[in-house]
């Protein structure tokens, strides 16, 4: 009796033992697996990952170089933008300059205004002699814009006279008294009508009435009629 019971407890210690053992086994499999299912898995996302943040990285890459060759073109678009205002600006001084000698401008400045007319003591009328006289010498004193009765003189402009009767500048019929404006340096202006020699005084001798009037804002109107030239092409 001893015996069997001696065997049946080293059978059951056997089994116990070969069941805890298979148990284990069994555990360790089951833990390997799921070890390698979740390391695949982990392996799996962080590939996802790697592949997505490349792409992502890509993407950055090109947007950038397309921001920057946008901003590079809108730099030269706002620099040549900026050269052509420059340029542009420049051009319209230059034109302005060009209109003001062409006499095209209105103009203003310091000057002087010279009143001629005739009185009842003058045997003869102020003549187109007279006033070209008056006007060259206001020219060789530095006279910038000249006009009579509001008639802009410039290179091209005629001062004749029509039968003895009357005169015409640019065209124009004018009579006296001739107010004739010149903006330029007031004391040599002045001073080449006046003293020895001055036709102010010679036109005094005749008869005639002469005023000279000093300003600081003396304005003269514009050539209005089209500049054209007669013999150049």
């Amino acid at each position: 009796m001893v015996i069997r019971k001696k065997g049946k407890i080293v059978m059951s210690i056997s089994i116990g033992v070969s069941c805890f053992v298979l148990a284990m086994v069994m555990f360790m499999q089951f833990k390997v697996v799921n070890q390698t299912d979740i390391t695949s898995i982990e392996n799996m996302r962080e590939s996802e990952l790697r592949a997505e943040l490349s792409n992502w990285k890509e993407k950055y890459e090109d947007v950038n170089a397309r921001n920057e060759e946008v901003t590079k073109t809108l730099q030269e678009y706002r620099d040549k933008e900026k050269s052509d205002n420059e340029t542009s600006k420049l051009l319209q001084k230059e034109l302005e300059q060009i209109n003001v000698e062409l006499g095209k401008t209105d103009v203003e400045g310091e000057g002087i205004t010279i009143t001629l007319k005739e009185t009842q003591n003058n045997d003869t009328a102020i003549t187109a002699d007279d006033l070209l006289v008056i006007v060259n010498a206001l020219k060789l004193a530095g006279a910038e814009a000249i006009s009579i009765n509001e008639e802009r003189i410039i290179n091209i402009s005629d001062i004749v006279e029509i039968n003895n009767s009357f005169v015409k500048i640019n065209g124009q019929r004018i009579l006296s008294p001739y107010v004739i404006k010149a903006i330029g340096p007031q004391v040599y202006l002045e001073s080449s009508l006046l003293g020895s020699g001055g036709y102010v005084d010679e036109l005094k001798s005749y008869g005639y009435e002469v005023s000279i009037e000093k300003g600081s804002r003396i304005n003269i109107n514009k050539y209005e009629d089209e500049i054209k030239s007669k013999y150049m092409q």
